[in-house]
């Protein structure tokens, strides 16, 4: 049984999840955030909570934790386009430095280590879906890259803390995850959409919205990230929902659930943004036991609610974090 876990990037969208998630199970968490793109407003609610500690720092730098660590689960990194783009050296240190100091601390506490690693290392894919064997189809110098080959090293780096190191690592390779506490203006399709149609600006999506994305519910994500770090499995392993959809069509979507009359409008596309995207998660199923569990028209609908009583509040971008 996991006693006690470190989350970094446990104040970001997901990281907050996961925190919720093991402490619920009755996992102690603590909780590493610089809260350069996470928010304290994420994990306000578990401040004071028994089991619950919050360590400010950047994980650049130094980083040490007392007592012992049974896992370390690294989330740590910008996430959305807007915050890597803003924030390209940072991203790429968080994904080199950070990921080699996570890496050393599980290594001191002896502690399973996950990677959250990410679709995006198999770039505009040129195979589809894309399973845990492609190499990807990445631009090292292109303005996603920052993200991309942090990533993509993040990855190399585990390997060879596992093979030369001797530490017990996992890497999960999350595809678009979608939920409650994500930023209204994140710069992610979902909560763009969300937020203009809410709000009666028209829904912009970019190109002609042709390009394919899979979206899965964070609740169903976090199952994922916990099941592989309960298990020996070294992955990498996709976890992402297999359903696959157009851009316009989930813009359409998010209208119609919200009840908007607001116009689609076209934009210019971003460089590099992947055609299509969608996992093939064969792995996660027959080795790790998991598959998502909740509809897409369900977890739209729990992400359009959350999002209208945010909007509500007049103050929901600095309200929540990446």
């Amino acid at each position: 049984m996991t006693e006690r876990a470190v989350v970094t990037g446990g104040a970001g969208f997901l990281g907050s999840h996961l925190c919720d998630r093991l402490l619920a199970e009755g996992t102690s968490v603590v909780c590493i955030d610089n809260f350069l793109t996470g928010s304290p407003r994420n994990i306000a609610h578990l401040i004071g909570r028994p089991g619950f500690r919050m360590i400010e720092c950047d994980l650049t730098g130094f980083v040490h934790v007392p007592g012992d660590v049974d896992l370390v689960l690294h989330l740590a990194s910008a996430a959305s386009p807007v915050d890597y783009l803003k924030l390209p050296v940072e991203t790429l240190k968080v994904g080199s430095l950070g990921t080699l100091h996570a890496l050393g601390l599980a290594r001191e506490k002896s502690a399973r280590f996950i990677l959250a690693s990410t679709s995006e290392v198999y770039g505009d894919p040129l195979c589809h879906p894309q399973s845990e064997e492609y190499w990807g189809n990445v631009n090292p110098v292109g303005p996603r890259s920052v993200y991309d080959e942090a990533k993509r090293y993040a990855e190399a780096l585990t390997t060879a803390y596992r093979n030369s190191r001797g530490v017990d690592t996992g890497i999960v390779r999350i595809f678009n995850t979608y939920g409650p506490r994500m930023r209204p203006y994140d710069g992610r399709a979902i909560p763009t959409f969300i937020r203009q149609a809410l709000t009666g600006q028209p829904l912009t999506v970019t190109g002609d919205g042709s390009q394919t994305r899979s979206i899965c519910y964070v609740a169903d994500t976090a199952a994922g990230v916990l099941t592989l770090a309960r298990d020996d499995f070294p992955g990498p392993v996709n976890i992402g929902n297999p359903e696959e959809m157009t851009v316009l069509d989930l813009a359409k979507t998010i209208r119609d659930l919200t009840g908007s009359s607001a116009p689609i409008s076209f934009v210019d596309r971003p460089v590099d943004d992947p055609a299509v995207r969608r996992p093939d998660t064969t792995l996660a199923r027959d080795r790790l036991g998991w598959r998502p569990t909740v509809p897409s028209g369900d977890g739209l609908r729990r992400t359009i609610d959350w999002f209208a009583a945010e909007l509500g509040t007049g103050d929901a971008d600095r309200a929540t974090g990446s």
